[in-house]
């Protein structure tokens, strides 16, 4: 089959969706452009900052997207094409861009604060304390694994005399946080026009590309590479979220925009035909066993169609910095549907070619850059430009989970608690985050990986659970998010039951009793709710 029809039926259908579903949802939920925001009611010139619209935009899709939509896609790609498509459309749609929109917009109702408050108010208090335990403990895996990611991503091979793609995009990358913070003084402090600053911004973005390829000259191990992460992540995570955070997130959104571009117009014009099978069976199977496509394909895909990451950067730093509240269907719905065309691109880099060999990045950096070759950009250079692309959304993704599990570590002892105290210190949640993160590294995170995409899924079934509970209380529309949460929650629990068994079958002991936790967690939590939605008519 012709690849191009999936991009123009693709296009097609998230342009409609977002006119017409996202104004179905923006209608029956009551957005007010007149309302005040948290930006303004709660302005601090830290966290609660009002941001223009297209700037939170890029900040916003670039913390959500990451990796994900490209590694997600690809390795589902074990099923086949067409199951894998659709469950990005119409996953994207009708549940990932409505969990996405939902949980900014609780949030904003409720002054900003993060998915573990909002059940505090609409089911409980002891509900407030396992979600945010469960989110917390998420965050410090993924901190862990984007820290290892990205170092190794980074790291100079001393063996390797050829051009290395590692320091060249670390050296890009430190340039550009160099870069994100002028821009953030020259616009939040000097007053300069958003425009023209984002044309420099982006033009200085480009340079710095440049010069990393052409002078990559931090060649640093990888354990170099997890002390300056660590120390970086700190940084981010207590620094004002307009000075480094969201300037840094919003251009690196220009870079995911040119890549996004350029694999969409390289397929335009190439329109490669499709060499992977559309169909391959409920039950296939790899190298780790049979892999059966309910529930592994819509938790593999992860940020594809939905991911609970989502919801804690909706709720954790986005809501914070709307300035409309009318800003919210863009920001919330129109980014899933962005990163769900990423995610089709990512998809046809894989499906292409009759055979895929080696990492996800590498996959879709071949198959991305070869699109590109197509109208004239060098095929190394192309590779070079999407490996960097992708490290730099991997450090998006590390930067603000870091930043997001301060906020429930802090948000966890308050609740417990019921005062301030040293643990709600911004410094020193910051940094007992980091040193968690630290130990799951130096203990191997691998080993926990497989379990990282079932928890996932999970924290966005219960990102639904709480959004579902908020409109029960307030006697709105209630379908269009209890349907979804029923169902990422049969898949995650289907997924959680046969990790639970293969783990006890391989004497995987560790790996055993955290599935046991998580699955426990999500029983009572819905449980939990159950009891609210029928006390409400």
């Amino acid at each position: 089959m012709n690849s191009l029809w999936l991009i123009i039926l693709g296009a097609v259908l998230f342009l409609l969706a977002y006119t017409l579903y996202g104004g179905y949802l923006a209608k029956k939920w009551g957005i007010d452009p007149k309302r005040p925001t948290p930006s303004h009611t709660k302005y601090d010139g830290v966290d609660y900052v009002p941001a223009n619209a297209k700037v939170l935009l890029g900040h916003h899709f670039a913390s959500i997207a990451g990796a994900g939509p490209i590694a997600g896609p690809i390795q589902a790609a074990i099923f086949g094409w067409l199951p894998v498509y659709l469950w990005i459309v119409l996953g994207s749609i009708f549940v990932g861009g409505v969990h996405d929109f939902g949980s900014l917009l609780a949030s904003i109702r409720h002054e900003g604060r993060s998915i573990g408050e909002i059940i505090e108010v609409n089911i409980g208090k002891r509900g407030k304390i396992l979600f945010n335990l469960f989110a917390w403990l998420t965050l410090v895996l993924v901190v862990a694994a984007f820290t290892d990611i990205v170092a190794s991503s980074f790291a100079y091979n001393p063996d390797i005399k050829t051009f290395q793609a590692g320091p060249a995009a670390a050296t890009s990358s430190m340039f550009f946080m160099i870069l994100a913070v002028l821009f953030g003084f020259m616009v939040y402090r000097k007053g300069y026009s958003v425009a023209v600053s984002t044309i420099i911004g982006v033009a200085l973005l480009f340079v710095a590309i440049w010069f990393g390829y052409k002078f990559p000259i931090l060649a640093l191990s990888k354990s170099a590479w997890y002390i300056i992460l660590l120390i970086y992540i700190f940084l981010a995570s207590v620094l004002p979220v307009w000075l480094l955070l969201q300037p840094r997130d919003y251009l690196n959104s220009f870079m995911l925009y040119a890549m996004l571009l350029g694999g969409l117009i390289g397929i335009f014009i190439m329109h490669p035909n499709l060499q992977l099978s559309a169909f391959k069976g409920f039950a296939v199977t790899t190298k780790t066993g049979v892999q059966y496509l309910f529930p592994i394909l819509f938790v593999t895909v992860a940020c594809g169609a939905i991911s609970g990451f989502h919801s804690l950067v909706s709720s954790g730093t986005s809501a914070k910095q709307i300035d409309k509240e009318e800003d919210a269907r863009l920001v919330g719905y129109g980014s899933m549907l962005i990163e769900g065309m990423l995610a089709i691109v990512a998809l046809i880099s894989v499906a292409y070619v009759s055979k895929a060999e080696g990492t996800p990045a590498m996959i879709f950096a071949n198959g991305v850059a070869t699109f590109m070759n197509s109208f004239g950009v060098p095929l190394e250079f192309g590779k070079v430009f999407i490996i960097l692309s992708f490290t730099a959304f991997a450090l998006t993704s590390l930067d603000t989970a870091t930043r997001l599990g301060r906020y429930i570590f802090q948000e966890f002892f308050e609740t417990v608690s019921g005062k301030d105290s040293i643990l709600t210190n911004k410094y020193v949640a910051t940094l007992i985050t980091i040193l968690s993160s630290s130990l799951v590294l130096a203990y191997g995170y691998q080993r926990i990986w497989p379990i990282f995409g079932s928890a996932n899924q999970l924290l966005a079934a219960l990102a639904l659970l709480a959004i579902t509970a908020w409109l029960t209380r307030i006697g709105k529309n209630r379908v269009v998010t209890l349907i979804p949460m029923i169902f990422m929650f049969c898949v995650t629990l289907s997924a959680l039951i046969l990790l639970i068994k293969n783990y006890f079958i391989a004497r995987n002991y560790m790996l055993f009793v955290i599935a046991i936790v998580l699955f426990i967690l999500s029983i009572v939590l819905l449980k939990e709710t159950i009891k609210v939605l029928k006390s409400k008519k």
